[in-house]
């Protein structure tokens, strides 16, 4: 910024391991964003080294970093970026298309819940609704790690609640590394491990001894 230099991260050590939940914890300016795009290859850092089964990813090239956003990441936001021209159904096949070994989009979309919802465009769809479809489109390459940026953030709490049972369906059911970034310490109660994150460092780790299902978190 002009001549003020402004380290995003300093000094993180985290791992994520398969079939984990984790919420990242902290407030705007945190860290947790930058931490989640370098986690998932949209981010390189400047310094230390990011490993995924044995591959150093802070010295991969473009093609490969590509390769793996495309085959081992998915990625939930805040907004759900669909396609509004497209269906829930088409939406997802647009990730089944290049992805290895995929689900059908059918099956993705009815392990969220809205095997009834498949030829509905988003505009015919509630902001919950949209954002499963979203967890859908990300789940159905079968990806090694799902990280999902305020997964909730647009939602009330009832809405959020639903949306949080599907993260926590896939994380249970297809065993994939699932790391949640939020600003709500409730949704913290539901997580293997939570990880404080503040002024760009880890402030501390807890884990869990009980995971909470969503339907008991309320905020």
């Amino acid at each position: 910024m002009g001549e003020v230099s402004v380290q995003a991260l300093r000094g993180v050590d985290f791992e994520l391991f398969r079939g984990e939940l984790v919420v990242l914890l902290g407030p705007s300016g945190s860290g947790k964003s930058t931490l989640l795009n370098i986690l998932g290859g949209l981010d390189r850092p400047t310094a230390g080294a990011v490993h995924f089964r044995g591959r150093n990813l802070s010295q991969a090239g473009d093609r490969e970093l590509t390769e793996y956003r495309r085959n081992e990441v998915g990625f939930v936001f805040q907004f759900y970026n669909l396609i509004p021209s497209l269906t829930a159904r088409e939406n997802v096949a647009i990730v089944t298309e290049i992805a290895k070994n995929p689900m059908k989009p059918e099956e993705a979309l009815a392990m969220v819940g809205l095997e009834d919802r498949l030829d509905h465009f988003p505009s015919q769809l509630s902001g919950g609704q949209q954002q499963r479809v979203a967890i859908a489109r990300a789940i159905a390459k079968r990806p090694g790690v799902l990280l999902c940026d305020e997964p909730t953030g647009a939602l009330d709490s009832a809405t959020g609640v639903v949306v949080l049972e599907a993260l926590e369906r896939v994380n249970r059911e297809l065993g994939t590394a699932t790391a949640v970034i939020t600003h709500n310490a409730d949704i913290a109660a539901m997580a293997d491990r939570v990880v404080h994150v503040s002024d760009g460092h880890i402030a501390s780790v807890e884990t869990n001894a009980v995971r909470k299902s969503p339907s008991e978190i309320h905020w």
